[in-house]
């Protein structure tokens, strides 16, 4: 990599990710994956009304086609900084249309919490400035923005390829009483092409007991379960070699962990390993456009991965990876 592209790795920039990432192409930065949670729509706005960057903020006083579209926008460029078989993993969650002071409001960030600019009370009036529901829309509607955004990335030339489901086993509590407590959301992978790098055994799962318990039963008479038909036998079933890990499955139960710093919305280093693990390989480069406190940064780091991160507001960045 030139030294233009180097000066780039292993921090966290300050700014729109949009201007970063075209910079980014201009200097020959190439990733091998991306790994990113973007602003979720509707759920609050970072920064408040008088700041510079108010116009760059994404999810934010926006219907959901204006979010989608801005995401799109983004991961335009980080497809052209992607190596040929690199990958993009999305964790979003959904939003619910809401009439009144609670605007729209959305996924696991649900919760107490303090943000840039104020503290919680800012926070609250900054959400409140959402108050009606989108047209076509009616004040209760799941607006389906995970899928609006997926379909949305495949129509723009991804390689729509797995939606994985990340079970949260310690879901925030919610005080709605007519439907279920979410207690999930989406991992979406995507690939710039049919063909790409995808690392099946890094990320392999013990094998469920029950499967070893089965495999391990000698007699028919011995197995649980429905009605077996007795067949011809000849004694015992031979000793039949079992793997000790299969393949991982597409859910993926990881609870939400506090975290006590300026941006309280991360997700947990648990759920984005396998994803690093999986998309690049020791030496790689990973990229998150909307890094916040720098979680995939030290966990590419951990991994023995590079970084390179891009942040619109400033304070919620690890100072020790700031640039």
């Amino acid at each position: 990599m030139r030294e233009q592209a180097s000066r780039w790795l292993d921090t966290t920039h300050a700014g729109d990710c949009r201007v970063l990432l075209s910079r980014m192409l201009a200097d020959g930065v190439q990733v091998q994956t991306c790994i990113t949670s973007p602003p979720y729509f509707g759920l609050r706005c970072y920064l408040p009304d008088h700041h510079p960057d108010k116009h760059r903020e994404i999810g934010c006083g926006s219907t959901p086609e204006q979010y989608v579209a801005q995401l799109v926008e983004v991961f335009q460029i980080v497809r052209r900084l992607l190596a040929d078989d690199g990958t993009l993993w999305i964790v979003i969650g959904d939003s619910y249309a809401a009439n009144g002071a609670s605007g729209l409001n959305t996924g696991w960030a649900e919760r107490s919490r303090r943000y840039a600019g104020g503290g919680r009370r800012a926070a609250q009036a900054r959400n409140r400035t959402r108050k009606s529901v989108p047209a076509g829309l009616k004040a209760k509607d799941l607006i389906g923005v995970p899928w609006m955004l997926a379909f949305a990335l495949r129509r723009d030339g991804w390689y729509l390829r797995q939606e994985v489901i990340w079970h949260k086993p310690n879901p925030m509590p919610e005080s709605v009483t007519d439907r279920c407590t979410r207690a999930h959301e989406s991992v979406f992978l995507l690939s710039k092409r049919a063909r790409y790098y995808f690392d099946v055994q890094a990320i392999a799962e013990p094998v469920a007991p029950s499967t070893v318990l089965r495999l391990s039963q000698p007699r028919l008479a011995q197995q649980s379960g429905s009605t077996r038909v007795q067949g011809k036998t000849n004694g015992n079933m031979p000793t039949v070699g079992c793997l000790d890990m299969r393949r991982r499955r597409s859910v993926w139960t990881i609870a939400t962990r506090a975290n006590r710093g300026p941006h309280n919305a991360t997700y947990p280093a648990a759920l984005i390993g396998p994803c690093i693990l999986a998309g690049s390989r020791a030496g790689d480069v990973v990229l998150d456009p909307f890094m916040g406190s720098g979680t995939t940064g030290t966990t590419a780091l951990r991994l023995r991965r590079h970084f390179v991160g891009c942040e619109l507001v400033r304070s919620y960045i690890d100072p020790t990876h700031l640039r």
